[in-house]
């Protein structure tokens, strides 16, 4: 059947959302608590993937990392009263990516360069209360390319503060997961459906064309 071959002019950034030691590591906060992290570990040579894929491209990359501070100040209980129960047994069991420990660091495979950028978010959205959106300006970018977990929490959160502040954006579909599976494809589907692409990392790049210093075409239909 034939399918019509989209162009798209993009200046894009990849971002990394909270692929933390709390999150994806064996003996982090997540593996502690019994989560089936396996989830989380099996992206990682995608995110790798991605991250090798657009530091050789030159495309300005983001890191986010979920940071909490040992007193507590700044969890959720302090603002919210209504907490469902699964979040709230995550705050009260385990102190989560305690700012300055090895909990809170970025995994190992992913060790963020001198001029990656890395923002410490205190909130799901990498744009809450940081510094990411003035990042993002200085840089041109107009379109954010999202990986890391989890799919239907921070990278959704992310996505869509994103996308409802003017960014264009596109998700990749193998270089994110999250814990509860029905929840991973709902987050695909919604995102397709109503705010950008979705598409796994490989087709991506392949699709990806340098223009010029930091524009790019990326071609999108049957081939």
């Amino acid at each position: 059947m034939f399918q019509k071959v989209m162009n798209y002019r993009i200046r894009p950034a990849l971002v990394i959302v909270d692929m933390q030691n709390c999150f994806v590591s064996k003996g982090g906060s997540f593996d502690k608590l019994g989560y089936k992290i396996n989830r989380y570990r099996k992206i990682v040579p995608n995110v790798k993937y991605a991250y090798q894929k657009a530091k050789g491209l030159k495309i300005p990359v983001f890191f986010s990392k979920a940071i909490r501070e040992k007193s507590g100040v700044d969890m959720i209980e302090k603002v919210h009263n209504i907490i469902p129960p699964k979040r709230n047994e995550r705050i009260r069991k385990i102190p989560l990516s305690v700012r300055n420990t090895w909990d809170a660091k970025i995994i190992d495979e992913l060790k963020p360069d001198d001029k990656d950028l890395i923002v410490k978010k205190r909130r799901d959205s990498i744009s809450q209360d940081t510094e990411f959106e003035m990042w993002l300006k200085s840089l041109k970018v107009n379109t954010l390319i999202f990986a890391g977990v989890d799919t239907s929490i921070c990278v959704e959160s992310s996505l869509r503060d994103g996308f409802n502040k003017g960014w264009d954006v596109i998700l990749l579909s193998d270089c994110t997961a999250s814990l509860n599976t029905k929840f991973q494809k709902t987050t695909l589907e919604e995102v397709q459906e109503n705010f950008g692409l979705v598409l796994d990392s490989k087709k991506f790049f392949r699709k990806l064309e340098k223009k010029k210093s930091k524009e790019f075409l990326l071609k999108i239909g049957n081939k």
